[in-house]
Formats: C-alpha cells, structure tokens, sequence
C-alpha cells in the first residue's frame, strides 16, 4: 500500500513541473492580436490593439448638391409637407391683375428658369414669353421644371401667362432662377388669373 501512494505521489509531481506558464496580459478590452515575438514557452504574446481613431468616412465632406442635376432637389422638405395639405389660394379679383417679379443683371449667356406649382397641384399652366416671343408652354406640376432662355444683350423681359387656374384656386407657383453659374439669383411666387401675367427682367450686361 505504501508503494501505491509512492508512486501516486511522484505522477502527480511530475504533472505539476509539466505545466505550460502562460504570459500575463494587462488587455481590458477590444481586440487581440498576435505579437510577432514568442515567449519562452513558444506562445505569442496577446496584446489589446488600438482602436482607430478617426473614421475615415468622417473626414470625407458631403457632396455638393447640384440643382442642374437632380432640379427636385430645390424642394425642402417643408415644401413637400406643404404640398400634401395645402389647398389653393382662393381665386381673389386682385389675382386678376399683372405682377411684377423684379429684376436682376447678369453677365451670362443664358439663365434657366425652374417653376412648379407649390399650392395644390391641380393642372396649372403657363405660357412662357420672352421680349414678346413665344418660348414654351408648361404644365405646372409638383416638382420643378427646367426652361432654358437665352439672353440678349440688355434688357430681356420675361413673361409667365397663366392660361388657366386648374380646378381650383388661382394658378400658383414657385419659381427659381439660376445663372449660367449656377448661382440662384430669385426666388419669387404667383397668384394669377387666367389671362394675367407675372413678368421679371433680366439684365445682360
């Protein structure tokens, strides 16, 4: 019996001086990697890495919105609130007469004109004329709609004559006017009656 515990005693010796001391480690938290030297007992040593400190995606700088690309983007998103429980205007005598929308001076070849109808969309629309000649009917809708006119030299009178009120209201819209730059120079309304017109001058110096 003696010799049992004997031998007992020295396996379980013999297991205790095998055992594999692993390296310490200070890591708190977030990922480990492999350190490239080894310890003594042939592991690598396991290391916290640090954590990025910037994110690359918010050193980069919002793209520019480009009106000439995606026209709609002119609409805010009060406007498209706007649309969805806005009535037309009522249809009042004074709307019967002709409005001014101001003017402005540009050196550019051209400016683009961008309408819709930013009450109730209801079928407006417009004849657009420019020092007296036809350039294009439009249907007023609930997105803008892009006109090209070109410009001569000096004064360019341009006029929005509404053809109809659609079914109910005035014939309203929003219009906005960029230069061959892209700069937007107006941002002008109208309320009109059928026959009546909105006109603005653009200077061409």
């Amino acid at each position: 019996m003696k010799l049992i515990y004997t031998f007992l005693f020295l396996f379980v010796s013999s297991l205790s001086f095998g055992q594999i001391d692993l390296p310490a480690t200070n890591n708190t938290g977030g990922i480990l990697k492999a350190e490239p030297e080894k310890t003594s007992s042939g592991f690598p040593i396991l290391r916290a890495e640090e954590p990025t400190k910037e994110s690359k995606y918010l050193r980069e700088k919002p793209k520019a919105i480009d009106f000439r690309e995606k026209p709609n983007n002119l609409k805010t998103a009060g406007d498209a609130v706007k649309e969805r429980w806005t009535k037309d205007k009522e249809a009042l005598e004074k709307y019967r007469e002709d409005q001014y929308l101001g003017d402005f001076k540009t050196t550019g070849k051209f400016v683009e004109l961008y309408c819709r109808d930013h009450q109730f969309v209801d079928g407006d629309q417009v004849n657009i004329y420019v020092n007296g000649k036809f350039i294009e009917r439009v249907v007023l809708g609930g997105g803008y709609r892009p006109v090209l006119v070109s410009l001569e030299s000096g004064f360019n009178n341009i006029e929005f004559e509404a053809i109809n009120q659609g079914s109910s209201g005035p014939n309203t819209a929003q219009l906005k006017v960029l230069e061959e730059n892209g700069n937007l120079v107006a941002s002008k309304e109208w309320n009109l009656l059928s026959g009546a017109k909105a006109s603005l001058i653009v200077v061409k110096e």
